[in-house]
């Protein structure tokens, strides 16, 4: 049976629904037909106010209506619909959403006074429907004007029909008691329209507080500070309050913004860039915005508070987007605003923002976190920001003077200055990679033309303040040169070498970009010259050659035009042709540039980063990254959101690194450890051996691959090893600490050589591999090819004739091994002695590991003494006399090309620790069998020599 009270509802909901349809065709109706379609703005304006305050009637009739028709639907049929089904309680929250855009679209005609002018156009219409617009409003005076009128009959029927809601819902929840399924449904109703009551309430008073405003205002401010949506919560001529420094005359707080009028001037400030700091002073607080900190104060302490009260909840209403309901401050989500923001925001004040629109996050006031910063200019910078300054990766466009071209920066940024690894892709087709400081290229970098470009050139090494200053490398392609050396001011300037592609390089000191003093030059044929001479290889003043025969010339070096080159002095013909070591040691560069010194532009970011405890947010900013390129960027408009390809998660990843060091710390462990390190470009040791591999070919691959420079190479080498080594175990010492762990002890000279030659020269050499044992291939091209004459001569003997020419005793010669049928003859027999050794032998060039290389000579006097000793069906140890013959005849069968480079580098980079031990005295077995072979009349060779012991060794 239904209850009186839901009657009574039904009863309402006719009467409403009624009211809304007279209110339609008697005020709303007539509103926007009696309104002609208006030509100035302001008017459009009014006109799509009363167009969204009619759609909004109508939705208000159409839920009444369903409403009603669930009412009816329950009396009619009491048995199978519920109370449950009725709109008001199962649709309470749609039902409250009609009803508050309906006041909200009422409010913003309330507050630009849209009925007071639409009754003033129209004043006969309106006059002859005086009477019966008075019949739906009750306590309005008849004096009242027709605007009044207007905006009662919109209010009056909806304020009535609420407060009826609210007192038949609680009278429903009584009647059904606590225990009734639906009771909950009731309450919720209940309180759903009782909050809107209050919401209505308080709405219509911003409304007509606002109204009230606009007329205490001129024409001019209220051009620029009235619309529809905007409602007044406070005014300082309510509740007096004083601002610094700007020293407002009037201070007005709208639920959008602040304004403080001074004078001629408006200061409008967005509640969303607006935050809020109490101050200590009880009558005091401050605001933040991004261009101004204001004080906010008053001599009354209550005052002050309800200042900072109505400020702080309209802030955070401003940045929910979204009225508080029912009043301002209520509502379930946190009163107090967020420090954090996402806002767009042009800043006006002079200064490099000026003009300057910024969209992304804001922490108090200044730009933190990502963000995008677009100047009118052009200029665009999307990144990382912190307090108001570029701080973390960001990229910048810069637009050039001619049309659609740019420089972009791919950089990282710290206090506003590019700092850190960065990419630079400019309009010219230059792109330098490398590190900045204080905005400017600053320490290692490379900075490399387009191939296309009229000059192309690329320069590899130090930068200070912008300019090329310290180490480095140029490469002119078009004048087919390589300088190698010292840098100042952007010049040649201090010790440097020239390398040509022609084969000349030339050693001598530089200043200001011009060779100054004598210097020395080595030709391609190994004449040198000592003495000064131009930059395009002109002999002049007094100097000295020394030509491949051994012959001498000194004197005074000069040429005219047309003349060529002319010359005064001594020719001294007595001399003997030079030894080939001593050509062998003319090397450039060493000890005019330490190695120590060479790359520190290099090694020290790295060493910054460790000794600062390997934080995870500079992890990016030291070992680089990879975006698209800048042509690719603005085709695609989508630098705005690049994606880098290293994760955010920095921080974490670096702690991984670090604890997989704690965990590998054995021997065998640690070799493993370091090989997976140095493999992947994301570690710092493996970032570290790419930059280094980067100077390595930028120095010694193409033109700057001369046999002069060897040296150089080698000890360059030696010393990357020795940093990598450095690193980790500056790794290692940061990981322990970040475990609360003892420090390692440090380790001493001898420690540290053993582990960097046996451990990581091993794991890094084959990264510089190829560009070293070409220089050794060049340094040794001389004996390498009398080495393979040698070898082709020896391989014309079959074996039983090279063992006798070898003078190799018959009692070892390794015959029963031959299977021979009764027509063969021994003396045909060839490359079937010491098969095994020979074959062993050959793997000596399938590693480049030169520890491998020993193991492999060790190997391979293994077979050679394994044969021997079948052969003699017992142990036998070959003293060197026996030995060294038969070594040359597994050499010279095996055929191992540039076997003096392999011996070379071997020997340069093998482990100290295996001085005069079993590895040593092998290798110099095997450099004195590649001796032999070298000489010309192999019928005289003879080996007495240097051991004459027959004792097993």
């Amino acid at each position: 049976m239904c209850s009186p009270e839901e009657e009574a509802l039904l009863r309402l909901e006719e009467v409403f629904s009624a009211t809304l349809a007279r209110i339609n065709s008697l005020v709303l109706q007539p509103l926007l037909e009696t309104t002609p379609e208006p030509s100035d703005p302001r008017g459009r304006e009014h006109l799509r106010l009363l167009q969204q305050l009619h759609q909004s009637s109508q939705q208000l009739w159409e839920v009444t209506e369903e409403s009603l028709h669930s009412l009816r639907e329950r009396l009619c049929h009491q048995d199978s619909v519920g109370l449950e089904s009725l709109l008001l309680l199962c649709g309470a929250d749609r039902v409250l959403q009609v009803h508050v855009e309906y006041i909200e679209s009422y409010t913003s005609c309330l507050v630009v006074q849209v009925f007071q002018k639409a009754a003033k156009k129209k004043r006969e219409y309106w006059r002859r429907q005086r009477k019966a617009l008075w019949q739906l409003l009750s306590g309005v005076s008849s004096e009242a004007s027709v605007g009044t009128a207007l905006a009662q009959a919109l209010c009056q029927p909806l304020a009535h029909h609420v407060q009826q809601y609210v007192f038949l819902l609680l009278s429903l929840g009584d009647t059904i008691g606590e225990h009734h399924p639906t009771r909950e449904l009731v309450v919720h109703a209940a309180t759903v329209f009782g909050n809107l009551q209050s919401f209505m309430r308080q709405a219509l008073d911003q409304a007509m507080a606002t109204q009230a405003l606009w007329h205490t205002l001129s024409s001019r401010l209220r051009d620029v500070l009235c619309t529809p949506a905007r409602r007044l919560l406070q005014d300082s001529q309510d509740i007096p309050v004083m601002v610094t420094p700007l020293r407002a005359e009037r201070v007005l707080l709208f639920d959008d913004a602040l304004i403080l009028l001074q004078g001629h001037n408006v200061h409008i400030f967005d509640l969303k860039l607006v935050w809020i700091d109490p101050g200590q002073d009880g009558c005091m607080f401050h605001l933040l915005t991004p261009e101004e900190e204001l004080s906010f104060c008053s001599k009354d302490p209550q005052d002050r508070t309800v200042w900072q009260w109505k400020m702080t909840q309209a802030v955070c209403q401003a940045l929910r987007g979204k009225k508080d309901f029912p009043v301002l401050g209520a509502g379930l989500e946190p009163s107090e605003p967020p420090t954090c923001r996402c806002v767009a925001y042009t800043f006006r004040a002079e200064g490099r923002l000026c003009q300057a629109t910024y969209e992304g996050e804001w922490c108090r006031g200044r730009p933190h976190g990502k963000g995008t910063l677009k100047w009118p200019d052009g200029r665009n910078h999307v990144g990382n920001f912190c307090q108001g300054l570029e701080h973390g990766f960001g990229i910048r466009l810069i637009p050039q003077a001619s049309e659609d071209t740019f420089d972009c920066y791919k950089c990282h940024w710290r206090e506003g200055s590019m700092c850190g690894y960065g990419i630079c892709e400019y309009s010219t087709d230059e792109v330098y990679r490398g590190y900045f400081k204080a905005g400017l290229r600053h320490g290692f970098g490379v900075l490399e033309s387009a191939p296309q470009a009229l000059q192309p050139c690329k320069y590899t090494g130090h930068w200070e303040r912008g300019q090329r200053s310290g180490y480095g490398i140029e490469e002119d392609s078009d004048r087919g040169e390589r300088y190698i050396g010292m840098w100042q001011a952007d010049q040649r300037h201090g010790p440097g070498v020239m390398v040509t592609q022609a084969g000349v390089c030339y050693q001598g000191t530089f200043q200001a970009d011009k060779m100054v003093g004598p210097g020395v030059l080595l030709s391609e044929d190994d004449s040198l010259y000592e003495g000064t001479f131009t930059r395009d290889l002109t002999l002049v003043g007094k100097g000295k050659v020394t030509f491949p025969n051994g012959f001498t010339l000194e004197g005074s070096f000069g040429s005219g035009a047309g003349k060529g080159l002319h010359t005064q002095g001594m020719l001294d013909t007595a001399a003997f042709p030079p030894d080939p070591s001593s050509t062998r040691k003319r090397q450039l560069g060493v000890g005019a540039f330490p190695v120590e010194s060479r790359w520190q532009g290099v090694y020290g970011p790295f060493r910054d980063f460790v000794s600062a405890g390997c934080p995870g947010d500079q992890q990016e900013a030291l070992l680089g990254f990879h975006v698209q390129n800048a042509r690719e960027l603005r085709k695609s408009q989508e630098y705005l959101c690049c994606e880098r390809t290293q994760p955010e998660a920095c921080a974490g990843r670096m702690e991984d690194v670090l604890d997989e060091l704690l965990q590998h710390r054995e021997p065998r462990a640690l070799r493993e450890c370091l090989r997976k390190a140095l493999g992947n470009s994301l570690h710092p040791l493996g970032k570290l051996l790419r930059t280094l591999m980067l100077t390595f070919q930028a120095t010694y691959a193409g033109i700057g691959a001369n046999k002069h420079l060897q040296a150089l190479a080698q000890e360059e080498v030696k010393q990357h090893a020795r940093e990598l080594w450095a690193t980790y175990r500056g790794l290692l010492q940061v990981a322990l600490q970040h475990k609360g762990q003892a420090p390692e002890e440090d380790e001493d000279a001898e420690t540290r050589d053993l582990q960097v030659h046996g451990l990581v020269l091993p794991l890094m050499l084959p990264s510089f591999y190829s560009e070293l044992f070409t220089l050794y291939l060049l340094l040794h091209e001389r004996e390498d090819g009398l080495y393979s004459q040698g070898i082709a001569s020896l391989s014309l003997f079959p074996d039983t004739k090279l063992l006798e020419f070898l003078d190799v005793q018959k009692h070892l010669w390794p015959l029963k091994d031959l299977t021979l049928t009764t027509n063969q003859r021994l003396s045909l027999v060839r490359d079937k002695c010491f098969l095994s050794a020979t074959e062993c032998l050959q793997k000596i060039i399938t590693t480049v590991d030169p520890r491998e290389k020993l193991e492999v000579l060790e190997k391979t006097y293994g077979e050679i003494e394994a044969t021997v000793s079948r052969v003699l069906g017992q142990e036998h140890k070959l003293p060197m006399d026996d030995l060294l013959p038969l070594l040359i005849y597994v050499v010279s069968r095996a055929r191992i090309q540039h076997l003096g480079a392999e011996i070379h580098l071997i020997r340069d980079m093998m482990d100290p620790i295996h001085t005069g031990g079993l590895y040593d005295f092998l290798l110099t077995a095997l450099e004195s069998c590649y001796e032999h072979i070298q000489k010309e009349d192999m019928r005289l060779l003879r080996f007495p020599g240097r051991w004459d012991s027959r004792e097993p060794w």
